[in-house]
């Protein structure tokens, strides 16, 4: 594993050190969570589905769950 050395405000090691005590992890392994995640969240542009994109806002609405197979509900659509 390699070493790196990162400069931060001192509020943020407070929060980083008391996040660390209180999950009894060290802070490098929070600070390589957070960058792992961080990671994970960004993608190269285009890369993601549609889904993926809009995958918190499934299930928020109410209605049909499938307006694509039922004519009735299109009657009134373009018209």
């Amino acid at each position: 594993m390699k070493t790196l050395s990162i400069k931060v405000p001192e509020a943020l090691y407070g929060d980083l050190t008391a996040l660390a005590e209180h999950k009894r992890v060290s802070k490098s392994s929070l600070v390589r969570d957070a960058l792992a995640e961080l990671f994970r969240r960004q993608s190269a542009p285009g890369r993601d589905s549609a889904l993926a994109l809009l995958q918190d806002l499934a299930g928020s609405v109410q209605g049909p769950e499938d307006l694509s197979f039922n004519k009735a509900h299109l009657d009134d659509l373009g018209h």
